[in-house]
């Protein structure tokens, strides 16, 4: 089997062309192959697939071989395979994903892909609510980009934050399906400091779609405006909230091809 690992602001993925491979059981593949230590190393698996709705459709899956309905960094080298590749030759691009069709407009100089816009669509933000993990009561937002989101302002980003108490939030009994956790400190108006604890996967590097819950939190709570930079582990994302739809611009980078 061919594969190609990319990156988008850090957050790889093992992605396969669907148009050309075929894979029978991706959660179990997942799983083998997003070892980092005995398998090709990512956060997850994507694969690269003929849509009857849109140019190409994307199905990812976590390192725990769980399905994930959207990723906002996952989907702009989805856009760049396809482009780069030849399975869709546009630079106005729509990607089928599990949580609907998105739109992409990709930044291309010389035939190569360097940078995607995504219209994530609307985020759904909910009312502030409090839990209680290890007998310390945490604020956060719950929002919805397509997957779901617990928001978390904070005055500093520790390690114990994100990889001990981020795991347990994730699966309190708030979630019945689990969640994404973001830990935000707001550095001003127009940029923020990010890190993550995501649903399947443990921390990584950057999330697309944790950005874009985190400005559209932001931006409810009045501290935010509405274009901000999110400075992630893996670089910066720009996400911009226009006529109530966000906008996420990162990049996309191919990093090798091998066979397995």
């Amino acid at each position: 089997m061919k594969f190609t690992k990319m990156h988008g602001t850090g957050n790889d993925y093992i992605y396969i062309n669907g148009f050309e491979e075929k894979v029978n059981n991706p959660p179990r593949l997942a799983i083998k192959l997003s070892d980092r230590h005995f398998g090709i190393g990512a956060d997850g698996l994507i694969l690269i697939l003929p849509s009857k709705k849109a140019d190409v459709r994307m199905q990812m899956f976590n390192v725990d071989g769980s399905e994930g309905a959207m990723c906002g960094n996952g989907i702009r080298c989805v856009a760049k395979y396809a482009y780069e590749h030849g399975l869709a030759k546009k630079e106005k691009m729509r990607v089928e994903t599990k949580s609907g069709i998105r739109n992409l407009e990709l930044n291309v100089k010389n035939g190569k892909v360097e940078s995607v816009t995504v219209d994530m669509g609307e985020a759904e933000v909910g009312k502030e609510t409090k839990l209680t993990i290890d007998g310390k009561t945490f604020n956060y937002i719950p929002v919805s980009v397509g997957n779901p989101h617990a928001v978390i302002f904070v005055d500093k980003i520790t390690d114990e934050l994100v990889l001990e108490v981020g795991p347990k939030i994730e699966k309190h009994p708030n979630f019945p399906d689990r969640t994404n956790v973001e830990f935000i400190k707001v550095k001003n108006k127009k940029e923020l400091d990010f890190r993550v604890w995501e649903r399947g996967s443990g921390e990584t590097m950057a999330c697309g779609t944790g950005a874009c819950a985190a400005v559209a939190a932001g931006v409810s709570k009045g501290v935010l405006d509405n274009k901000v930079i999110v400075h992630l582990k893996g670089g910066d994302l720009q996400i911009e909230s226009k006529n109530s739809h966000l906008f996420m611009t990162g990049n996309a980078v191919e990093v090798f091809s091998g066979e397995i």
